[in-house]
């Protein structure tokens, strides 16, 4: 089966959820003997291990250029080429990242209804790039923000589109009040021209619904990681807090900072350490160098890594004891604990969004989501190593029967043949 991703780009800096998922899928479904098509909008994929299949679609410098100044005329063909150099978009990589929606209301709405000028020239090289080339089996979209382009392919050619949900509200919810309605509303209007939704919880499931209930029938697959790359005989002589994910205030950074340094004054847990990766972005700067000067006093037993890269992913479960991300938001699964699972990690983490789904027996859920809750769940898992060795064996249990790369390829051409099968929205 050829199957055509259709993603937007993050610029490869930092740990992002939601490319990290694409990027799960894709792999999975490549292992499967499957030929997978990755098309990146916005911003150029860099990280060898998960490179683009197509010229760069929508590129968001130019983009955001003509939204704001050439919705009425064109370009000129010199801005155009300057926008959209690799120099301008080496520019734009290292500004990107941002959770809000400010400034980016004109290109949200753009993307979602699909009828406006700007939009229409950039789709228009999208679909003709398709047409010259053999056509997909199937295309799958990462979001439905990005529906107004499921929308033009739909009125030109008869293919069926997937759609994941995740993290949707995030960004439409930090728009202002007027633009986010406007938003769900363009989804709700173009939801036709996507033969299935997919996400990647029940949690998440009843958030899409909550916002669109016209959704109805969307299918959950959970996560899957190639376990193979992630076993690890061995755990670490000292107990190792690790946190792998955008090191930023809204995954809790700080939090889990001042947890360590309650349990290291403590000293309940004789040599406990912290290890921080996941990179960050030019916006998460000054956040980092007061995290640096939080831990300080301890700084010895502290590691923050620097840099990103995909590859990097696996070795960092195998050097850590747990897995804690004190996500502030409700996360819809939280890729860093599959991974951690595959490990043999177990978790510690709040009770919100779908962790206690995610988690299950496989480490500890913990209420309200402060540094002083989590540093006692924290002792609780790590001061008993016979409660420890069980929370281990249970996440290889989860990873092997749920979050595996296998069961996730399985899962989606089960749906894309479902949906093929069954005939699909012309």
């Amino acid at each position: 089966m050829k199957i055509l991703f259709i993603i937007p780009g993050s610029g490869d800096s930092f740990y992002c959820g939601n490319c990290f998922r694409d990027s799960l899928q894709a792999a999975a479904l490549r292992q499967a003997g499957h030929e997978v098509i990755v098309m990146p909008l916005y911003l150029p994929l860099t990280d060898k291990a998960f490179q683009a299949d197509t010229p760069l679609f929508f590129p968001a410098t130019t983009t955001y250029v003509a939204h704001s100044f050439f919705r009425r005329w064109p370009m000129p063909k010199w801005m155009r080429r300057l926008f959209g150099s690799k120099s301008a978009l080496k520019l734009a990589v290292s500004f990107a990242g941002s959770t809000s929606a400010e400034g980016m209301e004109g290109m949200t709405l753009s993307m979602i209804y699909g009828n406006d000028s700007v939009f229409h020239e950039q789709v228009g090289n999208l679909i003709d790039w398709i047409e010259k080339h053999e056509q997909p089996d199937i295309i799958h979209f990462s979001s439905s923000l990005l529906i107004g382009i499921a929308k033009a392919i739909k009125q030109r050619i008869r293919i069926p589109v997937v759609c994941s949900l995740q993290d949707e509200e995030v960004w439409i919810d930090s728009l202002k009040a007027k633009f986010s309605e406007i938003a769900w509303k363009g989804i709700l209007d173009n939801i036709g021209y996507v033969d299935k939704y997919i996400t990647t919880s029940d949690f998440y499931r009843q958030v899409a619904l909550s916002k669109i209930p016209q959704f109805q029938d969307i299918e959950v697959i959970y996560p899957g990681v190639v376990i193979d790359q992630y076993v690890s005989g061995s755990y670490p002589e000292d107990p190792v807090i690790g946190f792998f994910y955008r090191m930023n205030r809204l995954n809790g950074l700080d939090i889990l900072a001042d947890a360590f340094v309650k349990l290291k004054s403590s000293h309940t847990i004789p040599n406990l350490k912290l290890k921080i990766g996941g990179g960050y972005t030019s916006h998460d700067k000054k956040f980092i160098r007061s995290i640096r000067k939080k831990l300080a006093p301890y700084a010895g037993d502290v590691e923050i890594k620097e840099g990103y890269r995909l590859e990097d992913h696996a070795q960092f479960y195998k050097e850590v004891s747990v897995i804690c991300v004190p996500i502030t938001f409700d996360e819809g699964v939280g890729l860093y604990l599959c991974e951690a699972f595959a490990a043999g990690r177990p978790a510690v983490e709040p009770a919100t969004g779908s962790f206690a789904e995610v988690v299950a027996d496989a480490g500890v859920i913990y209420s309200p989501n402060n540094s002083n809750a989590l540093a006692e769940a924290l002792e609780k898992l790590l001061a008993d190593p016979t409660f420890y060795h069980t929370c281990c064996q249970n996440a290889l249990q989860l990873s092997k029967n749920r979050y595996n790369s296998h069961v996730l390829a399985e899962q989606l051409v089960r749906l894309y043949k479902e949906v093929q099968g069954f005939g699909f929205k012309g």
